[in-house]
């Protein structure tokens, strides 16, 4: 080995004191120390920095190979609050930054918006205003690939004026804000790399414009839930890189055109669900060899699946429910459908039945058949080879012979959610060992079936079970004890049966000091109502509905303790007794109903305090005395009192005598207005997120029958 001499020796120790000398410059530290101190909240940063003077240590701050130059500041989900500072325009060699899900106020400042550095910003999920029209002062070519403005509160229109210096974008997302017009198309011609555009829940409207078929490196097209109407254009499907084409929940119409929608051979996703599309789905479809996603739902569709339907092999998801689909679904060979994970046909008109081949789907994580009429006679033992299942639905068609059922589905050990309600007609309820399993049910429907027999015992080991509806049978005997030892019981509908005996003085207590746990995988299939916005909140209305049967007794004081309990029916009852105080302590108590009983004593003076009610029937009791006046009660028509002769109050036109008037409320008198008692009521109750698609929620709010799914 050759001796290093004694140049190359000064070479290297230079260069190794050039590395332990390199740091950021005073400009950059500077302006990320002024950034900071113009926030209200800095999330502890300011001392976290103080801790050392080169910001290239500094948490969240990412420097060049060399250590001199700023090139990321990556500030995520730090509770940041206050205005975005101009002076992080002052870091001259900043390539990426992340300011995403914090609680950044007022506008973009220009100074980022007219770097001559940074190539990604993403301030998403903040809180930030404003309109975009300021982009046209900026000088052109500005470097900007990606921009991230989603989920705030952004408005104004894309002009091509205000976006021509964005001749660099490739990607858009400006997602969840107010923005309205028409969806932009100019960034196809400004900028030729230009390949994914999110404007998904703005108040975007007009129609869908021809020249996006002009974007010929577009790959993903997100437009749903904005105000859209017409056609979709046959230029769009000229945009032949497109993967995902997206625009569920507008008003488009019209039909799903065969022809121009070949021309997709790279289509992976389309989703025109919630929309007012009639005509049927063209057979090629089945042309479309990449796709995975198919989103048909919530539209005014009919005719037959086509074959061809068998042809896409990657599919992984067919929403198909809410429309007119008919015929046999056998027509489609399942067995080619290796990846399917999802299969939603709920509410059509196909006939005949479930085929074979479906049973070949071993991906399959939920399938919802229910609404149809496809099942006929029993259930095909075969389904136990759908080993994944967590979410199955096949209520509402003509299924025979319960036990056998049950004894088939106990071997489909991942089922969370079983729906198979309004089958078994005047069946008998299993009540006996033969019945296991189900060790992981969180959902149990067996509603409407007008079975005879008791709740059965087997019920009392699904251990994780937090919804349970057995309404519409003609079970009796009393409610079993053990039901208040579901631990995670959460919504309890028993109703229309004919059950006897006291309400269990604990029931669904355990529940109320137990987390809900429900397993993200049921939520592979949409079973909510509506999306609010970009968030779903995946709980369950904490509900108790014992309504119309033979039940006797007092209501259980203990009740008052249910304190997360939403809606409580005990209607149609043969109930005696006050009404406890304890029901006041319900302070996040939606509906109220206690009519038809034998319930005597006052109306307590502390239901004032029950905010959130929107609904409270007392009629056809023996109550006496005056009616409340304070909080809602300003809001309840005469008919939630009516049929008690011993009432008073102006809501009945009975005025009441001196001795009758009871203690002057403390509650603000200053009634809400009916119609946002009753917006506020339903947002509360129906934005949890989540329901069934056979939990029906009727008597409520005066709808006859609410189904969601």
């Amino acid at each position: 080995m050759s001796p290093v001499g004694p140049t190359t020796l000064v070479m290297l120790l230079l260069s190794l004191i050039s590395l332990l000398a390199a740091s950021c410059t005073e400009q950059e530290r500077s302006s990320l120390l002024q950034s900071i101190s113009e926030l209200s909240r800095d999330g502890g940063l300011s001392s976290s920095w103080g801790n050392a003077s080169d910001c290239c240590e500094w948490e969240g701050i990412a420097c060049s190979s060399d250590g001199t130059t700023v090139t990321d500041v990556s500030l995520s989900s730090r509770s940041l609050q206050g205005p975005i500072s101009p002076s992080l325009g002052n870091l001259t060699g900043l390539l990426r930054l992340n300011l995403s899900n914090n609680m950044l106020s007022g506008g973009l400042p220009l100074e980022l918006l007219s770097s001559k550095s940074i190539l990604v910003l993403d301030v998403s999920f903040n809180q930030l205003d404003g309109d975009m029209d300021d982009l046209a002062s900026l000088a052109p070519r500005q470097p900007m690939q990606v921009l991230n403005i989603s989920s705030n509160l952004f408005t104004g229109q894309f002009t091509s004026t205000t976006w021509k210096v964005m001749v660099n974008l490739v990607t858009l997302n400006a997602s969840n804000n107010s923005f309205t017009g028409q969806i932009p198309t100019h960034f196809c011609n400004i900028s030729p790399s230009f390949a994914v555009l999110e404007v998904s829940y703005n108040q975007l409207s007009s129609t869908v414009p021809k020249g996006l078929g002009n974007c010929s490196a577009l790959r993903v097209l997100k437009a749903g839930h904005n105000n859209l109407r017409g056609s979709l254009p046959d230029e769009l499907f000229s945009a032949t890189s497109l993967e995902h084409l997206s625009f569920p929940n507008n008003y488009l119409n019209g039909v799903l055109d065969g022809s121009p929608i070949m021309n997709l051979r790279n289509l992976a996703t389309l989703d025109l669900g919630g929309n007012n599309l009639v005509g049927s789905i063209p057979d090629s479809i089945g042309q479309l060899k990449e796709l995975e996603e198919l989103r048909l739902d919530r539209n005014s569709m009919s005719g037959e699946l086509p074959s061809s339907l068998g042809s896409c092999t990657n599919l992984i998801i067919i929403d198909l429910k809410f429309n007119n689909f008919s015929g046999e679904i056998s027509k489609v060979n399942f067995s080619t459908l290796h990846n399917l994970e999802i299969l939603d046909l709920l509410y059509n008109s196909f006939t005949g039945t479930v085929p074979e081949s479906i049973y070949s789907c071993r991906n399959l994580i939920a399938l919802r058949l229910s609404g149809n009429n496809l099942l006929h006679g029993q259930l095909s033992p075969r389904i136990r080879n759908l080993k994944s299942l967590t979410f199955l639905s096949i209520g509402y068609n003509n299924l025979t012979n319960i036990t056998n059922t049950l004894q088939i589905l106990e071997s489909c050990k991942n089922l969370t959610v079983l729906l198979i309600g309004s089958n078994f007609i005047n069946e008998t309820m299993p009540d006996d060992d033969s019945i296991d399993g189900f060790e992981n049910l969180q959902a149990l429907d067996i509603g409407s079936c007008q079975l005879s027999g008791k709740i059965p015992l087997w019920i009392s080991k699904l251990a994780k079970l937090e919804v349970l509806i057995l309404q519409g049978n003609r079970l009796s005997g009393s409610i079993p004890t053990w039901i208040s030892f579901l631990n995670y019981l959460s919504f309890l509908d028993i109703s229309n049966n004919s059950l006897t005996g006291e309400i269990p003085t604990t029931i669904m207590l355990a529940s109320e000091k137990t987390a809900a746990h429900f397993d993200p995988r049921i939520f592979d299939l949409p079973i909510y109502n509506n999306p609010s916005r970009q968030y779903r909140i995946h709980t369950v209305p904490k509900t108790l509905d014992l309504s119309s049967n033979k039940l006797t007794g007092v209501i259980p004081s203990d009740i008052g303790q249910v304190t997360s309990l939403l809606s409580l029916n005990i209607s149609f009852n043969n109930l005696t007794g006050p009404i406890p105080p304890s029901i006041c302590n319900l302070a996040n108590l939606l509906v109220l109903d206690l009519s038809n009983n034998n319930i005597t004593g006052e109306v307590p003076a502390a239901l004032e305090n029950l905010h959130f009610l929107s609904k409270l029937n007392v009629s056809n009791n023996d109550l006496e005395g005056p009616i409340p006046t304070g909080g809602q009660f300003g809001t309840f028509q005469n008919s939630s009192f009516g049929g008690n002769p011993k009432l008073c109050g102006s809501v009945l036109g009975r005025r009441c005598s001196s001795t009758e008037v009871g203690p002057v409320s403390i509650v603000d008198r200053k009634p809400f207005g009916s119609k946002v008692i009753f917006a506020i009521a339903f947002g509360v109750f129906f934005g949890v997120g989540v329901l069934y698609d056979q939990m029906v929620l009727y008597r409520y709010f005066g709808l006859e029958k609410f189904v969601l799914a």
